[in-house]
Parts: structure tokens; C-alpha cells; sequence
């Protein structure tokens, strides 16, 4: 879908924000925060970047894209919903008994990986995209992760193996809104100077505004961003975009963040009156 224009992407960012905030108040829990924060860097990716066919999820082609902040998953659900992998009618019951899992889930048509605790994705995108060069495959890796994922020891050797290897098939975005579960990320791990560490672990490093459609969208255009070498894209992003009272908040990143329909509602207009 690349004729897909600046004005659709964001109304798309606007429907997963809508769609994040009545799925965690029905379903009385969520990390909402974390899925307002990704809600334009989930648009570009299903509209405009990854290969993948709605009709065939496993169709063996495709780009593969792993959530590793699975906490965060329905705003890919929201996602493939909006692009068709499944009915929308689906995700009424998230966060429910028998229904979609709060937690992004492989059981879901389109996702890869059931991931939740962090550090995980990383390590198996990787697996991914040597797997791709080892057997001449032309398909891509992409990982979203949140800052907190960093963290995670696992991650930084994923990260050493990766440019070892020289996996220029392996993509990561940051979604960089520096808070996290307990705190904001400078009373708990600071990361800075973030990039250059990555540049000097062999990765091809960006920075880029993570609510801006036409850089997420020329930046992602752009990778491999040099041949041979793994991509970082580092999104500064903000912890729960578009409800002010949500936003940079620790309170954001987990629980059910509307005491009541009428405020519930009311998130929702604010989310649609402040596109990016």
C-alpha cells in the first residue's frame, strides 16, 4: 500500500488509538500508554512498509514483523484489523475470557510471535533474518521495542550478534518515550548517549520524530540504511499521545486509565482532535 497517502496514515494512527482506548476499557486493563506512544509507527509499518498479504498471513514472501513490547499488542491488532487479517468484531472481546489475549499473540492472523516479557524479540528477529540469509530469502525482518527492552541483556547480545553477522535485513525501531513500568528511564536505566553505542556495536543508526508520518515513512523507505549492517531507527516518541492528562505519565503504562464511559469517550474525541 505505498500510494497510501500522509492524510490516511494518520487517520489510522487516530482509528488504533481509538480502537486501543475502547478495547483496555472494555476489557478493564491494557497498557495503553505504550499503545498511544506507537500508534504512527504501527500505521506506517502496516500501511506503507511491510510486505504482507491479508488474504495469506503465511504467505512465505512476507516481511516479518515482531512486537517485542508485547504488552502493547492491540495496537497491532488494531492494525490488521484495520487492514483486514481478521474482523474487527474480534477485538470487543480483548482482555476478556476466551478472547484476544492482552499480550500480542501468534494465535492472532498476522503476528509472528507471542511475545511479553522483555528482551525477547530482539533475539528471535535476529534468528529471523539470519535464518532469511542463509537460505537466499529476500523478505525482511523488522522489531518494534520499547525502550525498556533495552534493558535486557538478551537484547545486547542479539545486538552484537546481529552486526557480527551483518544482518542489513534486520530493522529495529525504538519507540523511545523514555518512560517505563515503574519509572521514567532516568531513575531507572539511562540509555543516552543511546545511538552511538549502537553505532559503536556496527549498527547503522537514525533518529527520527516518532509521531511524524513523513520521516518514520522516509526513514523506513531508506533501510537497509547501509549495506552490511543492521538498522537502528531510535522514534522520540510520548508515552500516551493524545489524552494530555496521559501523557510522559508512569500511570499510563498499565491499568484501565478511564474511571468511566463518559471519560472513556472523551479520550477518544481528544485522540481525534489532535492529529499529528
Amino acid at each position: 500500500m505505498k500510494d497510501c497517502s500522509d492524510e490516511r496514515c494518520r487517520e489510522v494512527a487516530t482509528d488504533i488509538r481509538r480502537r486501543c482506548i475502547r478495547m483496555t476499557f472494555k476489557g478493564k486493563s491494557g497498557h495503553l500508554g505504550s499503545m498511544l506512544s506507537m500508534a504512527e509507527l504501527t500505521s506506517v509499518l502496516y500501511m506503507r512498509t511491510l510486505r504482507v498479504d491479508p488474504a495469506n498471513p503465511a504467505w512465505p514472501e512476507r516481511d516479518r514483523f515482531i512486537l517485542s513490547k508485547g504488552h502493547a499488542g492491540a495496537a497491532v491488532f488494531a492494525a490488521l484489523a484495520i487492514r483486514g487479517f481478521f474482523p474487527p468484531e474480534r477485538m470487543e472481546r480483548y482482555y476478556l475470557d476466551d478472547g484476544m489475549s492482552g499480550h500480542i499473540s501468534h494465535h492472532v492472523p498476522g503476528v509472528e510471535l507471542s511475545t511479553g516479557s522483555l528482551g525477547h524479540g530482539l533475539p528471535v528477529a535476529t534468528g529471523m533474518a539470519l535464518a532469511a540469509k542463509m537460505d537466499g530469502k529476500k523478505h525482511r525482518v523488522f522489531c518494534l521495542m520499547s525502550d525498556g527492552d533495552c534493558n535486557e541483556g538478551s537484547t545486547w547480545e542479539a545486538i552484537m550478534f546481529a552486526a557480527q553477522h551483518h544482518l542489513d535485513n534486520l530493522t529495529v525501531i525504538v519507540d523511545y518515550n523514555r518512560v517505563q513500568a515503574l519509572g521514567k528511564m532516568e531513575d531507572i536505566c539511562e540509555m543516552e548517549p543511546f545511538t552511538d553505542k549502537l553505532t559503536m556495536f556496527g549498527w547503522e543508526t537514525r533518529t527520527i520524530d516518532g509521531h511524524s508520518i513523513p520521516q518514520i515513512t522516509e526513514t523506513l523507505a531508506e533501510v537497509p540504511l547501509a549495506s552490511g549492517k543492521p538498522s537502528w531507527i531510535l522514534a522520540r516518541t510520548v508515552k500516551g499521545k493524545g489524552v494530555r492528562r496521559l501523557e510522559n505519565t508512569v500511570a499510563s503504562h498499565y491499568g484501565n486509565c478511564f474511571a468511566s464511559e463518559a471519560e472513556m469517550e472523551a479520550g477518544i474525541r481528544e485522540v481525534e482532535g489532535n492529529k499529528s
